[in-house]
């Protein structure tokens, strides 16, 4: 929350619009830089209405797309600067295990982004990881750097350091309303804030911020199950909190793919989920019971019974979260077509957390006018066409 010493003001070099993992490493990059800035959050903090809540992400090295591989020895320094600079530990190196038939594109696209020649059969898997079971035929890739974030660790702590750096964060204030010009007024619940530039990331929220502005993003808010599945036997599955994350790929059974981290977040409860999920309106995620049917329950059962024989094949907890969806699953990460100084960062669809310290820095290198640290082509609001409507 705000600390009742900042003093109240209505002018800023930059404001920040939603204060998840995103906006804050934007925040975060832009006072190191020495910009006074306005980091708004609608929802008091700490909350879970968003996508950046809970206390485990996974962080890997390997990525089909070279442009998100490329970013990643970045992001491991920044995430290891952020510890440095809080003294805290954000990171777990656990490995990361890619299964998928041999050949399969994106998992041979990660081999290459490792730079790694071998690959593991069944036999080879399960001499290092008992708990794993593959199925005839099918192969894995080990990235060895990878392993998990605590989140709300990392969000707590990059927000520390925004205001240690001098940065103003005000949470329980709901943007309003956005008036464009040269001077960027933007009004909350609270108060009236102005700035030469404006920065949204506002996650399932930004689709309806952008349309203010004449602008229809293809932003899809999908309700996402995620669920933790307990071992039969406590300690026997060799899935305790020393056993690696995994992620599919191309398999026929999970085509939106499924991934789990080991038992850190509740003990004797891996968390496994379908990367997939319902669309949902973000202002009314609460009102579907907690109790109602998971349709990737099966999917996710039918994957444990045969390549996770350690654990029950129900889950004795589950919990939500939101992902925002592109159409193309990449970023969206530029200027409003209309208005140079608005900057957009959005639409993260499941995979942003641990590339937050670099997003970071684009969005604060594009909001300064500087030239982008990455090829920013994959992430241009221009890719979909027709997304300039008229101003409301």
């Amino acid at each position: 929350m705000a600390a009742p010493s900042q003093p109240q003001k209505s002018t800023y070099d930059v404001i920040v619009v939603g204060a998840g993992i995103q906006g804050s490493f934007t925040a975060y990059h832009l006072a190191q830089r020495h910009k006074d800035t306005l980091l708004l959050e609608q929802f008091l903090l700490p909350h879970s209405r968003g996508s950046s809540h809970g206390q485990s992400r996974i962080i890997r090295s390997a990525y089909p797309q070279e442009y998100y591989s490329r970013m990643m020895p970045d992001c491991f320094r920044l995430w290891q600067q952020l510890e440095a600079e809080t003294g805290t530990t954000l990171y777990r190196q656990t490995g990361l295990v890619l299964l998928g038939p041999p050949g399969e594109p994106e998992l041979e696209a990660c081999r290459r982004s490792l730079g790694i020649n071998e690959v593991l059969d069944a036999a080879a898997l399960a001499k290092l990881f008992p708990g794993f079971q593959l199925q005839d035929g099918q192969v894995a890739v080990l990235d060895s750097t990878a392993g998990v974030l605590f989140a709300d660790r990392a969000l707590r702590a990059v927000q520390e350091v925004f205001r240690r750096h001098g940065g103003t964060l005000r949470d329980g204030e709901k943007v309003l309303r956005i008036e464009p010009g040269a001077t960027v007024t933007v009004t909350t619940t609270a108060g009236v804030y102005k700035a030469p530039r404006l920065i949204i990331t506002a996650g399932p929220w930004t689709g309806a911020f952008v349309k203010q502005l004449g602008l229809h993003l293809p932003l899809q808010p999908l309700r996402i199950d995620v669920c933790y599945w307990r071992e039969k036997q406590p300690g026997s599955a060799g899935l305790g909190s020393v056993s690696p994350c995994f992620l599919t790929l191309g398999l026929s059974q999970a085509p939106h793919g499924i991934y789990g981290l080991p038992s850190i977040e509740y003990p004797g409860l891996m968390k496994v989920c379908h990367h997939h999920g319902s669309p949902i309106d973000p202002e009314k995620r609460d009102q579907v019971p907690a109790s109602a049917p998971c349709p990737d329950t099966a999917v996710l059962s039918s994957f444990i019974s045969s390549y996770l024989p350690g654990l029950e094949t129900q889950p004795a907890v589950r919990e939500t979260c939101l992902y925002t969806n592109t159409p193309d699953e990449d970023f969206i990460l530029d200027r409003h077509p209309k208005f140079s100084n608005i900057v957009i960062g959005a639409g993260f669809s499941g995979h942003g957390f641990k590339l937050a310290p670099v997003v970071g820095k684009l969005l604060c290198q594009l909001s300064l006018g500087e030239e982008p640290s990455y090829d920013m082509a994959h992430f241009a609001i221009t890719r979909f066409p027709g997304v300039l409507g008229a101003a409301q």
